[in-house]
């Protein structure tokens, strides 16, 4: 099987300083500020950032615990299969976020509505498109009737071992 190597461009400072309590999706992060710490080697990346209102962020889960292929996410008491879940124990513990940015002064960038846990190794930032990012969709299964929630529902620690 192949390995992957990756490195961190940044560290994510936000108010979450642990898994429980942390909301599992930015919109349950609405208003949240946070910081995002670029480090020197990538900091001319960041040109023409301040274009964009929103941003997505991709991150590793440095927290993550071993993944099951079968979880009961967040949203659900009923065992799913973990791929068709956003659950943060996963094989790869790659998160993605798409927060609102607010500023960027030198090294760091200021943003909004940040679901994501302090000290995050930050992986890769791309622009939030809207016209490249957003689908019409016509299902999104068990998340039927459950989606609506997310905003106001936080970890409570299933996923810690």
């Amino acid at each position: 099987m192949d390995k992957f190597n990756y490195r961190s461009i940044g560290i994510i400072h936000s108010p979450f300083k642990s898994r429980e309590g942390t909301p599992i999706q930015p919109i349950g992060a609405t208003g949240v500020r946070a910081k995002v710490e670029i480090f020197p080697e990538y900091v001319e990346g960041l040109q023409d950032l301040e274009g964009f209102s929103h941003i997505i962020l991709l991150y590793h889960f440095h927290l993550s615990q071993p993944y099951k292929l079968k979880v009961k996410p967040f949203l659900d008491d009923v065992e799913r299969g973990l791929f068709a879940t956003r659950a943060p124990a996963r094989p790869n513990p790659i998160g993605i976020s798409v927060v609102r940015l607010i500023q960027i002064e030198r090294a760091t960038l200021s943003v909004q509505d940040i679901d994501i846990i302090d000290q995050t190794p930050l992986l890769d930032i791309k622009p939030f498109v809207p016209d490249f990012d957003v689908r019409p969709v016509k299902r999104i299964g068990w998340l039927e009737n459950k989606s609506k929630s997310a905003d106001r529902t936080i970890d409570d620690g299933r996923f810690i071992e």
